[in-house]
């Protein structure tokens, strides 16, 4: 979160001094501030312009002055960090998630919850609510081991083998996709066994003995039976999980994003193919195709630029593809830097939109779909700023590849994987497109699983999009608009997927548009 600087006379002066002390809590770190840290004329004056809000009674956090009412963002992009400060205030360190909500931050799903989750032996059994429908529920019970405790990123969670011991079994059933994730994340057998033993867990041995199985890692499953036989304790194997999955984890440790990503293609493809009408099967002759595609590009780029919150209009985008457009085009009755900003989007698009049409036609006459995005993306996203960094409106070093730093959805509970995570995943969701045979497939998870990703600081839409048209031509389908009419289902629909793991109305949502 930055602040805006405002550098006027008068009343702005005055916001600039509230600035600069808001400015020092930022600079130590500080995303959830307590009325005490800033004097009431500061605080007050912050709240009016809107550069703090309040989250409950005395503790609030940064915001942006241009965000609207109800917008979410910032609170969803503070959430983590205000509720480890705040918990830490209100319990010092006797506070940790509950194991079902550790196992979600250990496999590195930061999702945030409508309520979260926290045992505490001074809880008081009530939640606290905050933003957005969100709250706390802390829960008077005593803590584990201290042994059995971690801080990720300053929140305390139970250790991985704890948190697997101790979720509840209906939570491999209502999460088998960040359970199958924990549980591929743990190498040997001895990590859980400790565990178990400590608290003579046969009942709950059994089902992790069953779990283990049910992804394939069956040595650590044998040798937890060995480790509780030799203790005396029988057990009895119980496979916690509603179906089997065809996944081979192996046997190294692999990353929880990268497994997560795996699950998630595995889970949500046979909805997808449930829900999305099957390719027809006919030879495509491919000029007539391509032609189609001509046709459909300047109301494609329309819709495209506007869902984006572009302002462009048809007689702009054609003009930008007749090469016609100059300065002195522009609208004396309007912004000028938004109006160049908004054409020289309008320019981008167009150059990608020609860099895609060669990917189509690779894919049409017969490349593999998988194999010609990984060989090309970075093409269109040269292509798709290239015109705003000549015109000094984005920085050269915008071009280096994917982001180098955290990016948060506006309006999204969903958090997108860190830069390190981001680089193991493109790979794997190439290889996944690369593997997949079924075309539908291909159309509704590789713009949503890239956009899920959301490896660029921006143009992750844009590109989410040609990449859904691109799969569209790999399985014979028409290039497909998602019209800006449309905007909220299709975001509500992406939220959906992202959040709850439900990929049905985003695939409901696509095949309409056909």
């Amino acid at each position: 979160m930055f602040v805006w600087v405002v550098v006027m006379s008068g009343v702005s002066q005055k916001l600039a001094g509230s600035l600069e002390q808001l400015k020092l809590l930022q600079e130590k770190g500080v995303v959830a501030i307590k009325s005490k840290q800033l004097s009431r004329l500061h605080r007050e004056r912050l709240i009016k312009h809107g550069f703090i809000r309040e989250v409950i009674r005395g503790w609030y956090i940064p915001s942006m002055p241009d965000e609207k009412p109800g917008d979410s963002t910032s609170w969803y992009t503070s959430f983590w960090d205000f509720c480890a400060a705040y918990l830490s205030e209100r319990f010092d360190a006797s506070w940790c998630l509950s194991p079902e909500q550790s196992i979600s931050l250990h496999v590195g799903d930061k999702t945030v919850p409508l309520q979260l989750l926290v045992r505490s032996p001074k809880g008081n059994n009530k939640p606290t609510a905050f933003l957005h429908n969100t709250s706390i529920f802390d829960v008077r019970l005593n803590l584990p081991d201290t042994e059995y405790i971690e801080n990720l990123d300053g929140v305390n969670v139970y250790s991985l083998a704890a948190a697997l011991v101790h979720s509840s079994t209906k939570h491999f059933v209502s999460a088998p996709i960040q359970m199958r994730t924990a549980l591929s994340m743990v190498t040997d057998a001895s990590e859980v066994l400790s565990v178990l033993l400590n608290g003579s867990h046969s009942v709950i041995a059994g089902r992790l003995i069953g779990a283990f199985r049910n992804i394939g890692r069956d040595l650590i499953a044998d040798n937890i039976i060995k480790g509780m036989q030799a203790a005396d304790l029988k057990v009895q194997e119980v496979d916690p999980f509603d179906e089997k999955i065809q996944i081979n984890f192996g046997r190294r440790d692999v990353s929880p994003y990268v497994n997560r990503m795996r699950l998630m293609w595995t889970q949500m493809r046979e909805a997808v193919i449930a829900h999305f009408p099957e390719p027809m099967n006919q030879i495509i002759n491919i000029e007539a195709y391509m032609a189609e595609v001509d046709d459909k590009y300047v109301t494609d780029a329309y819709h495209s630029l506007s869902i984006e919150g572009y302002r462009v209009t048809y007689e702009l985008i054609e003009l930008v593809r007749s090469g016609n457009w100059q300065a002195e085009s522009l609208d004396e009755s309007l912004d000028e830097s938004k109006q160049h900003l908004d054409a020289m989007a309008a320019k981008g698009y167009w150059d990608t939109f020609q860099e895609v049409k060669k990917a189509v036609r690779s894919v049409l006459e017969g490349k593999n779909p998988g194999d010609v995005l990984e060989q090309t993306h970075t093409d269109w996203y040269l292509a798709l700023f290239g015109p705003s960094v000549a015109a000094g409106i984005v920085k050269q070093s915008d071009l280096a590849g994917y982001r180098t730093g955290p990016v948060y959805i506006r309006q999204s509970m969903h958090t997108p994987p860190n830069r390190e995570a981001l680089r193991e995943m493109m790979p794997i969701l190439f290889d996944l497109l690369a593997e997949e045979k079924n075309a539908a497939v291909r159309v509704v998870l590789g713009h949503f699983i890239f956009v899920y990703i959301h490896p660029y600081f921006d143009g992750n839409g844009r590109m989410g999009r040609f990449i859904m048209n691109l799969m569209m031509a790999s399985g014979g389908y028409p290039w497909t608009v998602v019209p800006v009419e449309r905007r909220n289902e299709y975001m509500q629909a992406l939220e959906a997927a992202s959040v709850q793991q439900d990929i049905i109305p985003f695939t409901k949502f696509i095949a309409t548009l056909r």
